[in-house]
């Protein structure tokens, strides 16, 4: 007989509703009665639903007695759900994260010139918000975004600023790239 921990897995569920607050705590409910418990979330409102993407971990059979339920939760509680099994994120310890911050008035190319450049440079995406809105002042259209990325070990840090920065100049962006921190309360 085996005395090894059962190795632990991985479901990652995405689901779109009108309600987050509904959404979530259905989902947060359906995991915990199902001996899973929440690894990551994160919600957003996008008009007028909300997206939420939750990662979960438990044994294989409450992984399964949870992925079962889910299409019968989506219904009564009027949500779309999608479920794809994954893998614990890889640990890089050699890997930088960083933060690059964007303002400029909005383009529909913008966002995709930025990820452009970034798979260019061979850095990983970890996180990316994105918003548009109506300047007070002027009534333009802006976009803001702020994207966490993951440095490659080896990286010329103030070569990839530099070369940020050129980038951001030439499509008139206003941006800076800087060290990620904790956010402390």
């Amino acid at each position: 007989m085996s005395t090894t921990p059962p190795r632990e897995q991985f479901l990652l569920i995405s689901a779109l509703g009108r309600n987050p607050m509904e959404l979530t705590n259905v989902l947060c409910r359906a995991s915990q009665e199902s001996r899973c418990a929440v690894v990551s979330s994160r919600v957003s409102r996008h008009g007028e639903f909300s997206a939420l993407v939750f990662q979960v971990s438990g044994s294989w059979d409450g992984l399964a007695r949870l992925e079962a339920g889910l299409n019968t939760l989506a219904k009564r509680h009027d949500f779309t759900v999608h479920v794809t099994r994954s893998n614990a994120q890889e640990v890089r310890p050699q890997a930088l994260p960083y933060v690059a911050y964007v303002s400029a008035a909005y383009r529909p190319d913008v966002l995709g010139e930025l990820c452009q450049f970034f798979i260019d440079h061979r850095v990983e995406l970890e996180n990316m918000t994105c918003d548009t809105y109506m300047a007070p002042q002027t009534g333009s259209m802006m976009l803001n975004a702020t994207i966490t990325v993951t440095l490659p070990a080896g990286t010329q840090i103030s070569w990839l600023r530099d070369q940020f920065l050129d980038f951001a100049d030439a499509l008139n962006l206003d941006a800076l790239i800087e060290p990620w921190r904790p956010q402390h309360p």
